[in-house]
């Protein structure tokens, strides 16, 4: 079935709104942990290992979303997965102890894991369709979608609503938008006689190369993420609020590295992209170690490190979902190699930095980010693949874009 450039662009926009939709998800849950620590009356510790459980059961998952996908048809698949996604967000704010939440966090986890694969699955059908870049900018909606999330969770938060209240209330309304956005999305059908995709094969050689590319990206946003303000807090005696603005400022260069990615991937390629974006990250890793000893403890410079950090490594993660997704037959079972690396990753990342700072210092730890943003430079080749042309039927997979007329 040939399809215009208008019912190919709507498919683009919709599934650009259900990564928003997966990120409001994430950001909603991340501003009420506070309030489901104090309902689940957990220590540090003990909240630490529930969240682990996330990470564990979208690792767990992601292999599922490739079979899932082969049964159903795409769009049917990440109907239900998104759906699942959404509603998950209610079971962390019903869980009254530990074992409650462990069990929350696992589905959750899951959920998120299987829609995950499955919705950057169909960003490199659409990919395919167009026959240019456009993942950076689907994860930059996703981060737009944190923001709006974690920006409404903040306004429940200060208003001291009830958690249950507020996740359902966001819930229903991401279910709603979730559900009627995947009704545009493509779907692409498997061939009669093609054999289902086995449930937990280990990921190809080509994806093993290319989530360590991506394992170097998120190590470097997780320990980012978690430990920009505690470096300015505790190495460079900032105050609560600039640590906090540097976090800030962290996540915003991220998402406004990911909606302008697409340009730079479209005209310099990805191997290039990604060589420069590794030579920011590593100014910026060592602009934040050398902002204590050498720099006279300026929180600024410090500050302006992580932000290099951010636009460096915003549009890796992207490129690598995109480059799993082009390299064999199979995009779901790749990708989700690649995204059970990443996952692992960003689930390690935070506890490594914490062990390596308690046992030397945060400035050490850095450097070991900095090493490993080094590896984007060198490694960035792997990326290098044969992007499928824009013909909508490619070998026994079809893609079918709805036709919005009557």
């Amino acid at each position: 079935m040939v399809t215009t450039q208008h019912e190919v662009h709507r498919a683009r926009y919709a599934v650009a709104a259900v990564f928003a939709v997966h990120g409001a998800v994430t950001g909603s849950f991340a501003t009420r942990v506070p309030w489901i620590q104090d309902h689940a009356s957990l220590g540090a510790g003990q909240l630490g290992f529930a969240l682990a459980l996330a990470a564990v059961g979208a690792s767990c998952s992601m292999p599922l979303a490739g079979p899932i996908s082969h049964r159903f048809g795409s769009r049917r698949a990440l109907r239900g997965l998104i759906a699942l996604w959404t509603l998950s967000l209610l079971l962390p704010s019903l869980a009254p102890n530990l074992l409650t939440l462990c069990l929350a966090m696992f589905v959750y986890g899951a959920s998120a894991g299987m829609a995950d694969v499955a919705m950057n699955a169909l960003g490199v059908e659409v990919e395919r369709l167009l026959g240019r870049s456009v993942m950076s900018g689907l994860h930059g909606m996703w981060s737009m979608g944190a923001l709006i999330g974690s920006a409404a969770g903040t306004l429940a938060a200060h208003l001291g609503s009830d958690a249950r209240l507020h996740f359902a209330l966001a819930a229903a309304t991401l279910t709603l938008l979730g559900v009627l956005a995947c009704g545009w999305v493509p779907d692409v059908q498997p061939a009669e006689d093609e054999e289902p995709p086995p449930r937990f094969a280990l990921p190809p050689r080509s994806a093993l190369l290319i989530g360590a590319v991506g394992f170097c990206a998120v190590f470097a946003e997780g320990a980012s993420l978690d430990w920009s303000a505690v470096f300015l807090r505790d190495r460079l005696s900032s105050s609560a609020g600039l640590a906090a603005a540097s976090t800030t400022g962290f996540v915003l260069t991220m998402a406004v590295a990911r909606l302008a990615g697409d340009m730079m991937v479209n005209r310099f390629g990805p191997v290039r992209t990604v060589r420069a974006g590794g030579v920011l990250a590593v100014l910026g890793g060592l602009l934040v170690v050398a902002s204590g000893p050498v720099l006279a403890g300026r929180p600024a410079a410090a500050m302006a490190g992580f932000a290099l950090m951010g636009l460096g490594i915003a549009v890796v993660v992207p490129l690598c979902f995109a480059a799993a997704g082009h390299s064999g037959p199979n995009p779901s079972q790749a990708i989700a190699g690649v995204a059970t690396i990443t996952y692992t990753s960003g689930l390690i990342a935070p506890s490594l930095i914490g062990g390596v700072a308690q046992a030397t210092s945060l400035v050490v730890s850095f450097c070991l980010v900095t090493a490993l943003a080094c590896g984007l430079v060198g490694f960035a080749g792997v990326l290098r693949t044969g992007r499928r042309g824009a013909a909508t039927e490619v070998g026994p997979r079809t893609a079918v874009v709805p036709d919005p007329r009557p």
